[in-house]
């Protein structure tokens, strides 16, 4: 694979530095995984052969090879004999069995998804009022102010998007890969609850979530982070409530007592 701009390669890693001593390989492996994400390689994407790939991270094909034996072992590279080095597959974590095992329709787990939300989701409005930049504030109100139109339409799939857009965008607003990816997991998940336990139908009053939507946007281009943090909190709490009741009279017809 040819890319048209190499990174410079450092100096010869010395014996010891200021920092301490750093072995040749580490360098070689942070590099091979530089590489990965320079490419944008996935899962199951082969690597260059070991020659060509010392070559795109200019190191020698020793310290190459020692490199991708740790990276192997690491769980970021598979080494297939006679094929050659591929990205691996993520591996089974007890991250990905609970999104496995997740039972969109069981109150139990819809409560623990909320929870985590709560957590997820305050901390992400609290960085985004801090770390925002002009374009990424721009994104939350425009999606904000689309559900509210969403909402005084009644149009429910257009508001579906439009809260996915919302809460996505203060994600990335977040500056943080981590937040930003396990925003999007969780909201796979709901999706689930809303179109297996919930049948399709919304979990709650549009316009009341459109109005918080406004609000969490507002708190967020101000940089007022505890008022964002707190209305993310009402917000999630809110949504979190009505998707109980809704579940909880569609396993037992009539009931309204909470």
């Amino acid at each position: 694979m040819i890319r048209s701009e190499k990174i410079a390669a450092p100096a010869p890693v010395p014996t010891s530095t200021a920092g301490g001593y750093r072995p040749g390989y580490e360098v070689a492996a942070e590099r091979v995984l530089e590489y990965v994400v320079r490419e944008g390689l996935q899962p199951g994407d082969r690597l260059p052969t070991e020659k060509d790939l010392a070559e795109e991270v200019e190191m020698s094909r020793t310290v190459v090879r020692e490199a991708v034996k740790i990276l192997s072992a690491l769980g970021r590279l598979s080494v297939q004999k006679g094929r050659g080095i591929y990205v691996s597959e993520p591996g089974h974590s007890s991250w990905q069995q609970s999104l496995v095992n997740f039972l969109p329709a069981d109150l139990r787990q819809v409560d623990e998804l909320f929870e985590f939300r709560r957590h997820l989701e305050t901390t992400t409005a609290h960085l985004a009022s801090q770390r925002a930049t002009p374009t990424q504030v721009k994104a939350v109100r425009e999606a904000a102010q689309q559900s509210t139109q969403a909402a005084q339409q009644g149009d429910i799939d257009a508001f579906t998007l439009a809260d996915e857009a919302f809460h996505t965008s203060i994600a990335a607003a977040a500056a943080n890969t981590f937040f930003a990816s396990t925003v999007e997991a969780v909201r796979r998940l709901q999706r689930q609850v809303t179109t297996i336990g919930l049948a399709g139908v919304a979990g709650g009053s549009l316009h009341v979530a459109a109005e918080q939507h406004e609000a969490i946007a507002e708190a967020i281009a101000a940089g007022e982070t505890d008022r964002a943090e707190a209305l993310m909190a009402e917000h999630i709490d809110m949504t979190a409530q009505q998707f109980q009741q809704k579940i909880w009279r569609r396993v037992i017809p009539g009931d309204e007592s909470s």
